[in-house]
């Protein structure tokens, strides 16, 4: 049975070992390499596919913004640019991309202003997934600040206790 995980923790994983990993395609090179991205970080996941393993159905339907589940192989990289890669033995398309339709092709850059027109899809871009990652940070920190200098006060109830009959007319 294979490890589930994310594209973040599958870079600290054991090699040698069987991993499933799910994701879109950012790229498709070559009809072998796939790069695969959950968004869980700002890398991308390269995966090997084996074109005699693979159906070539399968192959036709990854394209970029696909949802595909892969499972394989975890080894070192032998190539630059990675220090680990996924050989694929299975590969299962979760949802089907039309490549002529599909906005965001990132070997054209698009603009900010174009992204905005998308919103829904904009955070599968590197630009908007690290401002989502910052200003979740950033937020969490503020949180944490106010939790230990302000003390929380339900007010409603301090009112209700303080001022019942003005509160009653209010609410009436």
């Amino acid at each position: 049975m294979a490890n589930k995980m994310r594209v973040k923790d599958i870079f600290a994983a054991a090699t040698d070992q069987t991993y499933t990993v799910m994701g879109w395609v950012r790229t498709f090179r070559n009809n072998q390499f796939i790069a695969l991205n959950d968004g869980s970080c700002l890398a991308n996941l390269q995966v090997v596919v084996d074109m005699e393993k693979t159906d070539a159905d399968t192959i036709r339907r990854i394209t970029t913004g696909a949802g595909i589940s892969i499972t394989g192989q975890l080894i070192a990289s032998q190539g630059k640019g990675q220090t680990v890669e996924l050989v694929a033995d299975q590969i299962d398309i979760l949802g089907d991309c039309d490549p002529e339709t599909y906005p965001i092709q990132l070997k054209n850059r698009p603009s900010l202003e174009y992204l905005r027109e998308i919103a829904h899809l904009r955070f599968r871009t590197n630009a908007f997934s690290a401002i989502t990652r910052v200003k979740q940070v950033l937020f969490y920190g503020i949180h944490k600040f106010l939790m230990i200098v302000i003390l929380s006060i339900h007010t409603v109830r301090l009112l209700w206790e303080v001022m019942p009959k003005e509160l009653e007319k209010c609410l009436k």
